[in-house]
């Protein structure tokens, strides 16, 4: 399978990326005039988003019923060029009613190691912690644990 996506320049440091299925994501520099997010922030919106997808359609095939969730990134960068990201912190934050946590424990750990492509390109170079934090459906803290992945550099995946 091959994507593609086409970046095309426009005011500055700006540029719209154009993806084969029709969609547009302005970016921009933290130098430029702020039309869009950096690439780096892209990349951590990628990770979410791949994750978070994986995720709720893990849960919900688990009859799982989540009635919110979020996740939030917190990306730490190298401080010398080329200020890849060495850790990368997401906390997956869920409602729900009777959600167990074996389940959303395991439907993390799916991501983490099977699923998420995103997650495993990084993984092997980038330390991922993984936090969850459950509730109730009106918003009673429930349960909360810890995930991360193996050492970047023994970072093994199906």
């Amino acid at each position: 399978m091959t994507k593609r996506v086409t970046l095309t320049l426009g005011d500055g440091l700006a540029f719209t990326a154009r993806t084969e299925s029709g969609h547009e994501v302005a970016m921009d520099s933290p130098l430029g005039a702020g039309v869009g997010p950096s690439p780096m922030e892209v990349l951590l919106s990628a990770l979410g988003g791949c994750s978070a997808m994986d995720v709720i359609s893990i849960l919900r095939k688990m009859r799982q019923d989540v009635t919110a969730y979020e996740v939030e990134l917190e990306g730490e960068q190298a401080e010398e060029h080329p200020k890849k990201y060495t850790q990368v912190a997401m906390v997956h934050r869920l409602r729900g009613n009777g959600l167990d946590e074996p389940n959303v424990r395991r439907a993390i750990e799916l991501t983490m190691v099977r699923y998420c492509p995103v997650y495993a390109m990084l993984a092997p170079t980038v330390r991922i912690l993984e936090r969850y934090e459950v509730a109730d459906a009106a918003g009673a803290p429930r349960f909360a644990g810890d995930l991360s992945s193996p050492p970047a550099t023994q970072v093994e995946h199906c």
